[in-house]
């Protein structure tokens, strides 16, 4: 054999040795690498997959990370989704797609088969939506909704805010039939000796509610009064009735400390102040009843225009306490029971004035006179 042909024939069998190598090694650090870089991301494989299986599904799933972690549509609602019994995980992703809950059912189902939730998967009714990742969709699969949902109302909300938390609560009740019975209360809902009231704002309790999935907004609005009844007691009452106060003046003048107090341990003292110019004949001149007023700015897309303009201290509303004397002719919100119990035993105080401070802390700085009220202005 020639030298040269000899010579190149061994660089040929070296070079493709070493192609071998690089192959194996390649395929040694992939067995070992894929899975552990799948687990990390997604959680550790069913244990019922084979290292082939392994393979295909952690290179399947992290070349669709980002569809398995980016919802379909961050702004979409929660909508019913049911789960027969017996139903394949082939026919629930079909039916998640179809739904518009998910955007690709194989993706779906690669994640299914690969943590094993494919036979884990429970018949039942859910709560889904398409603002939530593929994997926290599957997650959500293995335990179907319960009867009862957690509804929780915010200290100081009136009305329209609670109805717009309905819709993604969980509760079947639409905002348009819970604010019927909020400004139309039926007698009934009412316990034996709670005084008749026009409209059920200011006795929402704020806090948190076990509230049945299937409840009609006569019963929801009838579980709202019932806490109010049991929490603001007959002692409440009687400390509201020794400040000349019937119940529903309470709890408008507790409403009004509810949205001037963002900190608690205020709210004695900024009842007091109320009480104060109450006393002495003086208009409140409080800018959440004339919030409450103006229901609903569209420029700040909020129930609580702020900042409020001058045209708007002059607005001509019965809640507008700039001009009309007293207390307004309802409650502004629902307010918390620590608003209640401060109108029930206000700080005893010469103040007649406050405003906030300028540092952001949410407090106030309290004046006895208007000159020093001037003076408690930001800079």
């Amino acid at each position: 054999m020639n030298h040269n042909v000899a010579s190149f024939l061994r660089t040929l069998f070296i070079l493709v040795l070493i192609l071998v190598c690089l192959l194996v090694g390649v395929g040694v650090l992939a067995v070992d690498r894929l899975p552990r870089m799948a687990a990390e991301k997604f959680g550790p494989p069913s244990p019922r997959l084979t290292l082939r299986q392994k393979l295909i599904y952690s290179f399947r799933l992290l070349a669709s990370e980002d569809a398995l972690l980016t919802p379909r549509d961050p702004q979409g609602q929660p909508r019913p989704f049911e789960i027969e019994l017996g139903e394949s995980a082939n026919s629930i992703a079909i039916n998640l797609e179809e739904a518009g809950i998910i955007a690709n059912a194989d993706t779906f189902r690669t994640y299914l088969v690969y943590t094993g939730l494919d036979t884990d998967m429970q018949a039942g009714q859910y709560m889904l939506s398409p603002a939530m990742t593929v994997v926290q969709i599957a997650q959500e699969l293995r335990d179907p909704v319960p009867e009862n949902v957690q509804f929780n109302i915010l200290p100081g909300w009136r009305a329209e805010e609670i109805a717009a938390s309905l819709p993604t609560s969980g509760i079947q009740v639409t905002p348009e039939n819970f604010l019927h019975v909020v400004y139309n209360p039926p007698g009934e809902i009412f316990p034996e000796n709670f005084p008749q009231v026009d409209s059920l704002e200011g006795y929402m309790l704020p806090g948190e509610y076990q509230v049945k999935r299937d409840i009609s907004a006569h019963e929801l609005a009838e579980m709202f009064i019932r806490r109010f009844d049991e929490t603001v007691d007959d002692d409440l009452r009687q400390r509201f009735s020794q400040h000349g106060l019937t119940l529903n003046e309470a709890v408008i003048l507790a409403s009004i400390v509810q949205r001037e107090a963002m900190v608690v341990d205020e709210q004695p003292v900024i009842a007091s102040v109320f009480y104060n110019r109450l006393g002495n004949g003086m208009r409140l001149e409080s800018d959440p009843t004339v919030q409450y007023g103006l229901g609903y700015d569209e420029a700040s897309q909020s129930w609580w225009k702020n900042p409020l303009t001058r045209n708007d201290l002059m607005f001509d509303s019965r809640y507008n306490t700039y001009i009309y004397p007293g207390l307004p002719p309802g409650p502004i919100g629902n307010p918390g029971i620590e608003a209640l119990r401060a109108v029930a035993d206000p700080a005893q105080t010469g103040y007649f004035y406050f405003r906030a401070l300028c540092d952001g802390s949410g407090r106030h700085a309290f004046a006895f006179t208007y000159e020093e009220h001037l003076e408690n202005a930001c800079p």
